[in-house]
């Protein structure tokens, strides 16, 4: 339905956590996800590849990114049959963790699930920081007990000020998304990859503690 090149002409200079090398990195982990699940690999494809194309314009301001992103890839897509356009604006829709729309098809799981792998593990971990350093905000800080029960749009709120760090992102966010997870390929491939942000974390917090 659309190459990676096409693709990429769609994207916009970006911060590091979102441009395209996320976008392909993405791409591969749900080719590997599909293929074990069964999925259709075409309309798949192209969801993820245009997953974020509207990423930029939330950033400043814009509407969610991923309802915006599906309109866009409606009109991208003009010209395929109407049921595969409907199904990747579907799984570009309801990718986002802070919704409360929830996937329904095989491929909106696994680009959900790809994307979120893309969030944890050692790339979670640096996609965290370099959102950190772009908001200016601090390496660690004390999280407080209620931060993990707040609400999305309160988090949400919190991610734009320097008072949020990557350790109150993991806290209300990445600590989460093993969970989250749709499909048994992918929570196969996150528990390795949650076990080492976790330990990250609390190496952290002890090195800045000072005991290690």
């Amino acid at each position: 339905m659309i190459t990676i090149g096409e693709a990429r002409s769609y994207y916009s200079e970006i911060d590091a956590a979102h441009d395209f090398e996320h976008v392909l990195r993405v791409l591969k982990l749900a080719e590997r996800i599909g293929a074990a699940e069964g999925a259709d690999i075409e309309i798949l494809r192209a969801a993820v590849l245009l997953h974020d194309l509207a990423r930029v314009a939330e950033d400043q301001g814009g509407p969610c990114h991923a309802k915006a992103g599906a309109r866009r890839a409606r009109e991208i897509l003009a010209g395929h049959p109407p049921e595969e356009v409907e199904a990747v604006a579907h799984a570009i829709a309801t990718h986002r963790f802070r919704q409360s729309a929830a996937p329904q098809t095989l491929e909106a799981k696994i680009l959900y699930d790809a994307d979120k792998l893309d969030a944890i593990g050692a790339i979670g971990i640096a996609r965290a920081y370099a959102i950190a350093g772009r908001h200016s905000q601090r390496l660690w800080a004390e999280v407080p007990e209620d931060f993990a029960r707040r609400s999305a749009e309160v988090a949400r709120g919190d991610v734009a000020n320097t008072g949020h760090t990557p350790v109150h992102e993991y806290v209300f966010k990445l600590s989460k998304l093993r969970d989250s997870l749709f499909t048994a390929t992918a929570r196969a491939i996150a528990e390795e990859r949650h076990e080492y942000m976790a330990r990250f974390f609390e190496r952290l917090e002890r090195e800045v503690r000072g005991e290690l």
